[in-house]
């Protein structure tokens, strides 16, 4: 991996970079250009200075791209151009440095492509959908997704194809002989990836109102007597708490599943169970922050503190060899407000 490379990592994916830097060196530029190309249309996707039109042309142009089906040179000025507008510096340079990023997916083994590929297709589908379905809504008035199941889907195509590219590619290239229950081994890498983007769907609510995104489903809010609207007055907090927690829940389930799955990597692999572990437990320790709100206040945004990310990244290490000490981490994580 070249120092630019490292940097643009380091830049852009601020906490993530500490699980990259411990992973595996057999995987970890494999994961690092997954990354950077999924933050590339991420941030493609919420430049809203930008048209949807636009914004849609240009994910299909960079899916072309990373699919091998486009040849011609991304053109993405006018996203780089607004930028200094909206979103941080790296974003603009990765965006003006894609093509670079892009030079190294064709040097990873063939198999690694494959994996690449298919889940930035994956992710970027959840882009469009987002974009077609959100575009040309407003912070006054909110849409809704239609159904539970529209949920799940969306956090399936943004994050649990990412624990089943993860588990693919570390199960080839880290412990490919360790005999595992191979299906439940997937299905909780899938739902790993699911818990940890609820985690910040539920955490983001009062932000993403005030952009016209509600991604709890309108029906049930309907059962509460409730519009995607009447989510911007904080208010409205106790009457939307029964379904918020339900959805607590089934995150909290999602990330418990994502533990079962880090427990399930070989004891041996050290660095594979660090890189499992720090997302897991913070997100837990944010779900435990979530279920003392307030969670509709835009001035209270509720995320653990970097000197809570610490130490819970030093409590991990220490741990790490006592297999009591290890296994109880994540339950102490998301008893703690």
């Amino acid at each position: 991996m070249t120092p630019d490379l490292q940097r643009l990592l380091r830049d852009t994916s601020r906490s993530f970079y500490l699980t990259l830097r411990v992973l595996p060196g057999t995987v970890r530029l494999q994961i690092g250009l997954a990354y950077l190309l999924a933050r590339a249309t991420d941030t493609i996707a919420d430049t809203e200075l930008v048209p949807v039109a636009d914004r849609l042309q240009a994910l299909r142009a960079l899916r072309g791209r990373i699919e091998g089906n486009r040849e011609e040179r991304l053109d993405l000025a006018p996203l780089v151009a607004a930028q200094p507008h909206q979103g941080p510096p790296a974003e603009r340079k990765l965006l003006g440095q894609i093509e670079s990023v892009l030079q190294w997916l064709p040097t990873q083994p063939p198999a690694d492509q494959c994996d690449i590929r298919a889940v930035l297709a994956t992710i970027t589908s959840g882009q469009e959908l987002d974009l077609q379905r959100f575009g040309k809504t407003t912070g006054k008035t909110p849409v809704a997704l239609g159904s539970d199941a529209e949920l799940d889907d969306y956090t399936y195509r943004v994050a649990g194809c990412v624990g089943e590219f993860w588990t693919r590619l570390t199960r080839r290239h880290v412990f490919p002989r360790e005999r595992l229950d191979e299906a439940c081994f997937l299905a909780d890498g899938i739902r790993f990836g699911q818990g940890l983007q609820l985690v910040n769907i539920l955490r983001d609510l009062p932000r993403d109102l005030r952009t016209g995104r509600c991604y709890l489903p309108g029906p049930a809010l309907t059962e509460l007597g409730l519009k995607p609207a009447d989510l911007l007055d904080p208010a409205t907090e106790p009457r939307l708490r029964p379904l918020y927690d339900s959805w607590l829940a089934k995150a909290a389930g999602h990330l418990e599943a994502g533990w079962r799955y880090t427990e399930s990597v070989p004891a041996n692999q050290r660095r594979l169970r660090l890189a499992c572990a720090w997302p897991l437990l913070i997100g837990a320790r944010t779900l435990a922050k979530l279920r003392a709100g307030p969670v509709l206040d835009p001035g209270q945004r509720l995320k653990i503190s970097r000197r809570e990310v610490r130490s819970l990244i030093l409590g991990s290490l220490w741990r790490l060899p006592f297999r009591d000490a290890w296994a109880g981490q994540f339950r102490r994580a998301s008893s703690k407000q």
